[in-house]
């Protein structure tokens, strides 16, 4: 049994939201030959959880043989090829000043790391920071891939990712961390997204002296760029599910505006937290099951534009500030749910297999939460 197989059958086996894979039969590939100490990896085939299940459903490449990259050139050039379906990174690539990848306007694409698999960028600069930048993409995933930022600098550089007009993405087992401005965004009317098994932190220090001051800008996740962006109306539905965010995130786990957002089965345990769930303009929420320890403001209402705030069944443990919704009943998920006790999150999110970069490959699982 290969051991990304026997990984996906122990998550199966801690929670409800990984059952249900038809698997393929692994076909050797040839490596390519910058790369031919490295197997190429052929997936399971399985469907996504939350909102990427919807509007005909989330698969990315499939089962296409993967295009195995090593350096940035490789990356770009898969990442930009129309014809590669699934992009295998293996080691660390550094991402050079000015070399955010621009992935656009392309269908069916999977992009995925092999374990310890990095995408690192050095740059702190508004105009040269960044690594990779989704636009009009649709049917996408990208599964365990580390996404390493500088540390944040308030001075409107680039995220680590940022998903620009695409539907039906699925983001499962990432880490996002330090990014210059914030770790992973959405917006411009993204549709049918979902992240899954994926944990967000700021390790580095902020870098003092930006446009906002004292603001060191370890923000995490930003949902809708502005309340004037209108477009958004009846876009944005997003499910965050098993996901952890960690040390160092001070807010945006997430700050929502416009969407229907539904965080089910996540932890939030970052002591440097000012605010956790942020509910900005017409934001329609569903915080659900989740864990919230030692942060201030898990649930912040804002300026209480919010279209909908539900809480129910989250676990607060030594928490500060406001952790409650607005009174008004959220949106029902159309997909099927099946949410872990708030009692049993920690232990799931935080195993060994749990949130993060933590499987072996292509490994996934999943057809319900």
């Amino acid at each position: 049994m290969k051991t990304n197989t026997l990984v996906a059958l122990v998550l199966s086996s801690l929670s409800g939201l990984l059952t249900g894979c038809e698997t393929s039969s692994p076909t050797p590939a040839t490596p390519t030959p910058h790369a031919a100490s490295v197997a190429a990896d052929v997936e399971a085939s399985c469907t996504a959880p939350g909102w990427a299940s919807q509007n005909g459903g989330t698969t990315g490449g499939g089962t296409a043989t993967p295009t195995i990259v090593t350096t940035y050139a490789q990356l770009k050039a898969a990442i930009q090829s129309s014809s590669v379906k699934v992009v295998q990174v293996s080691g660390t690539i550094t991402i050079p000043s000015g070399g955010r990848i621009s992935f656009q306007d392309q269908t069916g694409k999977t992009i995925f790391g092999t374990t310890g698999a990095k995408l690192v960028s050095a740059d702190q600069t508004k105009d040269n920071s960044g690594i990779l930048y989704v636009k009009r993409c649709k049917n996408v995933v990208i599964r365990n891939l580390v996404f390493e930022g500088p540390g944040a600098y308030d001075t409107d550089g680039w995220d680590n990712c940022t998903l620009d007009a695409s539907t039906n993405v699925w983001v499962d087992h990432c880490e996002f961390r330090d990014g210059v401005d914030g770790n992973f965004d959405i917006k411009n009317t993204s549709d049918y997204i979902t992240v899954s098994w994926t944990k967000f932190a700021y390790l580095k220090p902020p870098k003092a002296g930006g446009s906002g001051g004292s603001d060191d800008h370890r923000f995490s996740d930003l949902i809708g760029s502005s309340d004037g962006a209108t477009a958004d109306r009846g876009t944005l539905r997003i499910t965050f599910a098993r996901c952890w965010w960690a040390q160092g995130c001070v807010a945006r786990m997430p700050r929502v505006r416009f969407g229907k957002v539904h965080l089910v089965n996540n932890l939030f345990n970052s002591t440097v937290s000012k605010s956790c769930v942020q509910a900005g303009f017409e934001a329609n929420l569903l915080i659900q099951n989740n864990v919230f320890e030692n942060v201030a403001n898990p649930i912040d209402l804002m300026d209480k534009t919010a279209t909908a705030v539900q809480e129910t069944g989250n676990l607060y443990t030594n928490v500060t500030g406001a952790k409650v919704g607005n009174g008004k009943t959220a949106f029902t998920p159309p997909y099927a749910v099946s949410a872990l006790g708030a009692t049993s999150v920690k232990a799931a999110v935080t195993a060994s297999a749990g949130a993060g970069a933590t499987i072996a490959g292509n490994t996934c699982a999943s057809s319900a939460i």
